[in-house]
């Protein structure tokens, strides 16, 4: 885990649980703008460096 957290205490430091950071790693959920602009700043780093937006038109 980025800066030495467990999923756990990341989890706390934005307010949600071990299992929604469990399921935004493994890209089974897409957090809501502002806890991704949360876990940005938590882990000192610009939202589209942790996220990548999937070009939608890409998409069969």
């Amino acid at each position: 885990m980025a800066r030495g957290w467990t999923q756990e205490e990341l989890g706390i430091k934005v307010g949600v649980s071990r299992q929604a950071i469990i399921a935004i790693e493994s890209g089974k959920y897409d957090p809501s703008l502002p806890l991704a602009i949360k876990l940005a700043r938590a882990l000192r780093k610009p939202v589209e460096g942790i996220f990548i937006l999937e070009d939608a038109s890409s998409k069969p």
